[in-house]
């Protein structure tokens, strides 16, 4: 009996409709691709769903690998290079049989690869195109960290294990900008070079290298949310934590006092900056690093997720002559991001752009960037001075951290300067209030601010699991919205796509905050944050809130409630 076609297992299912499939088969022939990945691609199927009817179709069985433990002992049976290649990952042995996951059950020329290298009966499985890249990435880079510190404590021998290893013995000087071809490297530092490997294909923003009584944990943060990776047994921790300083330019004997340092690697061809960072804790020293992708120094304003009002707001405030421009948000919030954007747009050969930076994070041709050093006195301050005398046009200064940077900030806007900086304030409005607080007299700061941008992350909802619901009146009201009847929200129910979290990215959420004519008196005369807050409010100043600009994410489905009354602290 011949087989069905896979659209119409797809039509069977009710997954797809007439129309749907009329479409993605005109959409083939122009695109040539399989009709599997048309209909993925245009969203009318998700991939689980293509996969689990495939699975019908070829008769073999689907298997979400989010929900499988795949023991490290198989990858005897394939090397890391064949997974990758094939895009297979094995998932379990049963007597002289392997069973394998891929995307592609019909790759016969993989699956014979894999059965001479292994020299078992291969029985084929289905899942994702992501679930099995995932797979490949956790099981592969568990197995290279655990081989490493196998061999880590069998050149030490068990007898050590009790006790805080030397690190006099450790080959440290092996290349610190390269992290592949390494199998013959000492087992420390091929164990650090698999975390920094995992971190880059999870897209981490930072490592979190934490010493406990017993072991070290490392976690990773991703999408602005920490997870857990490995566990480091307590005889490595010492090695590890000297290998990084080593490669972060650090003194490996100081271990007392805070340390910073950076470096460079490439990593699946990409340049990635590591900037790092040590604090004592109670069972040793703590590292923290960012991860700095070089290939994304081109972000271009149409990536930050500007609502159009708030476009217009922007492009007025960044090509002010003279004035100052302030970005306001916590640690994390996508402060950076937004002023290279700002950078990049005005990086012109008609201007004289400086910048002030600690430390600089992004390298931009074009602009004349200083990094600050305060052991040599280069503060903001002193920096900001000297930049004066270079008849800068544009100035970008990384951060206001004092009352004199922020005055001198002022001031050189008044002599015809545009001025760009960050402040940490919990919204717009505090900016004001911050400047006042550090000893800016009001009068310079209504007389030189031209605009404040408030801006958080909120995690997007996965597009692959996101279901509508109906949310309940007291979800509705505390985002500011009024509830009615028949009203959807949206949210994750969690795949293998986004790590059972339900979210998938994020996004900017924007508050915009001109200075006009009405505001610029206000601040003048200390009329304080509840007058300024009523003036914004006028329908005629067009300004939207951080929840109300959350809000109609949520309502377009983007996000959460959740996530907006996180960042607007009402989600206790």
């Amino acid at each position: 009996m011949p087989k069905k076609r896979i659209g119409d297992l797809l039509i069977e299912r009710g997954l797809i409709t007439d129309n749907e499939l009329k479409f993605a088969l005109d959409m083939q022939k122009q695109t040539h691709e399989k009709l599997g990945e048309v209909l993925i691609n245009n969203k009318i199927v998700t991939p689980e769903n293509m996969a689990k009817t495939l699975a019908v179709q070829l008769e073999v069985d689907y298997i979400d690998l989010a929900q499988v433990t795949i023991p490290t002992e198989l990858t005897k049976f394939v090397q890391k290079n064949t997974a990758r290649k094939n895009h297979l990952v094995p998932v379990q042995q049963q007597g002289d049989t392997l069973y394998v996951a891929m995307d592609d059950p019909l790759n016969y020329y993989a699956l014979d690869e894999v059965r001479k290298a292994a020299n078992l009966k291969i029985v084929p499985m289905i899942s994702t195109n992501v679930a099995v890249e995932r797979a490949i990435n956790t099981l592969y880079g568990n197995e290279n960290a655990k081989q490493a510190i196998a061999d880590f404590q069998k050149e030490k021998g068990l007898e050590e294990s009790a006790n805080e290893p030397t690190i006099t013995n450790f080959d440290f000087i092996i290349s610190a900008n390269s992290i592949s071809g390494d199998a013959d490297s000492a087992p420390t530092i091929r164990l650090v070079n698999s975390i920094i490997e995992r971190s880059v294909q999870e897209h981490a923003s930072d490592i979190h290298f934490e010493p406990r009584e017993n072991e070290m944990d490392v976690r990773m943060r991703i999408d602005g949310v920490m997870r857990d990776i490995l566990k480091v047994p307590k005889d490595i921790t010492a090695a590890v934590i000297a290998r990084v300083k080593t490669m972060s330019g650090m003194d490996v004997a100081e271990k007392r006092i805070p340390q910073d340092g950076r470096f460079a690697v490439s990593v699946l061809n990409k340049s990635i900056d590591m900037r790092v960072s040590t604090l004592p804790i109670a069972w040793g020293e703590k590292i923290v690093c960012r991860l700095l992708d070089k290939s994304n120094t081109d972000i271009d304003k149409e990536q930050l997720g500007l609502r159009p009002d708030d476009m217009e707001k922007y492009e007025k405030l960044i090509h002010y002559k003279n004035g100052v421009m302030l970005l306001v948000g916590p640690t994390g919030s996508g402060k950076t991001t937004t002023m290279y954007a700002m950078l990049n747009e005005l990086n012109t050969r008609d201007v004289n752009l400086v910048t002030l930076e600690d430390p600089i994070e992004y390298n931009l041709d074009g602009l004349n960037q200083v990094q600050i050093n305060p052991k040599t006195n280069m503060t903001f301050a002193n920096g900001l001075r000297a930049i004066l005398r270079q008849d800068p046009d544009i100035v970008s200064v990384g951060e206001i951290r004092d009352g004199e940077t922020a005055e001198i900030c002022m001031r050189a806007a008044l002599t015809g300067r545009f001025v760009m900086s960050t402040i940490h304030t919990n919204d717009a409005v505090g900016a004001i209030d911050r400047l006042e607080d550090i000893g800016v007299e009001p009068y310079l700061v209504s007389a030189t601010l031209r605009g404040v941008i408030s801006q958080r992350l909120v995690r997007r909802v996965c597009p692959y699991c996101g279901e509508e619901y109906e949310p309940q009146k007291d979800e509705v009201e505390r985002i500011g919205l009024e509830w009615k009847p028949g009203l959807k929200f949206k949210f994750g129910k969690g795949c293998q796509h986004c790590f059972n979290t339900g979210y998938s990215g994020r996004i900017a959420v924007f508050e915009i905050m001109m200075i006009t004519p009405e505001i610029r008196d206000l601040i003048y005369k200390k009329a304080g944050r509840k007058a300024i807050e009523e003036e914004l409010h006028k329908p005629e100043n067009g300004f939207v809130s951080l929840k109300e600009a959350g809000a109609m994410l949520v309502l377009e489905g983007v996000t959460t409630a959740y996530e907006v009354m996180r960042i607007t602290n009402e989600s206790d």
